[in-house]
């Protein structure tokens, strides 16, 4: 440790095992290594044997946290990219640092190629601990935090353990009454880029044959939602998606839907909504009215779940300031 000026600098070192681990930890050209320095503010050289960490105590302690977590995922044999750093940055900052290391150890599902499947955030992580204990779950939360992608890994384990016998994926087709007449082929043809987003994550834990296979022996199903109407789903994985686009009616008709042996899970995106403005959301809806209902979770996943690509991450937070803002406005303007 020391003086500089009034502004006391603090030093540590992490040891390496491998070369390799730096490689692997920060990244072709550093862009690793520059990322955990700008986001901790603490400076990092290396040798061949550790990590030198020096700078604010509070810089070095992130960045030590974050640094001996990560070089840890990568003796495991995880894969360490921008998204996790960030993340992992996150955790240490809120002295959770730790919790990076559960998840990687938590594999959810298989893709049909093998690809094991882990949660990537604590509230990934939470969503599907409900999944697996709740009938009812609704997944909240901006585009890319993976609601869709990891309720049809769970539909698609229940139905390998034979928990449920069928798999029913269904949207609501919010321009149906107004642009699929102009589109070509039959009813089917014209709902299949609704689904497409559904049909893409089967193919991926199934793959095409299989999918296909299932689709013809009615095991699966993916249908728009107005297909429920009249219905009664027994034995079923139920997942209604991009449930903000309901309407208030539409969703009490999904949600009436379900019988015996059955599991439902809702997802949307709540700052999508692409109804009609006199129209009101059948998801926001029914958050408020089912929040306290036994046997149905309500999981909010925020942009710190976004596992896309990290400008997702930003374009989200983006539109969420100009929200509050605009909200802040509003509020100013009429005191009320």
């Amino acid at each position: 440790m020391e003086e500089n000026g009034t502004n006391e600098v603090f030093e540590t070192t992490v040891e390496v095992e491998q070369m390799d681990e730096l490689i692997r930890l920060f990244g072709v050209f550093d862009e690793n290594l520059k990322i955990i320095e700008a986001e901790t503010l603490a400076h990092i050289t290396t040798d061949a044997e550790c990590i030198r960490i020096s700078g604010g105590e509070e810089a070095v302690a992130t960045a030590s946290a974050v640094i001996e977590k990560l070089l840890e995922l990568i003796r495991r044999g995880e894969s360490v990219d921008r998204g996790r750093i960030r993340y992992a940055i996150d955790l240490a900052r809120e002295g959770s640092a730790e919790l990076i290391l559960e998840l990687a150890d938590d594999v959810v599902a298989f893709t049909n190629k093998g690809k094991q499947i882990k949660c990537k955030t604590l509230g990934q992580k939470k969503y599907v601990n409900a999944l697996k204990k709740h009938t009812v779950v609704f997944g909240v939360g901006p585009a890319g935090t993976g609601k869709t992608y990891l309720a049809v890994a769970m539909a698609v384990l229940a139905y390998k353990n034979k928990e449920v016998s069928r798999i029913i994926l269904t949207r609501p087709a919010v321009e149906a009454g107004e642009k699929l007449g102009f589109l070509p082929g039959d009813l089917q043809n014209k709902v299949d880029p609704y689904l497409r987003p559904l049909y893409d994550a089967l193919y991926e834990f199934l793959g095409s044959e299989n999918f296909k296979l299932l689709s013809e022996r009615g095991v699966i199903e993916v249908a728009p939602l107005a297909y429920m109407r009249g219905r009664t789903l027994n034995d079923a994985y139920i997942i209604l998606d991009e449930a903000q686009n309901c309407t208030i009616e539409q969703m009490k008709m999904f949600l009436t839907r379900f019988g015996e042996g059955s599991r439902v899970v809702v997802t949307g995106d709540i700052t999508q909504i692409d109804l009609p403005q006199d129209r009101k959301s059948g998801l926001i809806h029914a958050m408020r009215v089912l929040a306290d209902v036994e046997g149905i979770a309500m999981i909010k996943l925020t942009s710190r779940d976004v596992v896309r690509h990290e400008m997702v991450q930003r374009i989200v937070n983006a539109y969420e300031r100009a929200a509050n803002a605009a909200a802040e406005r509003r509020r100013e303007a009429d005191p009320r």
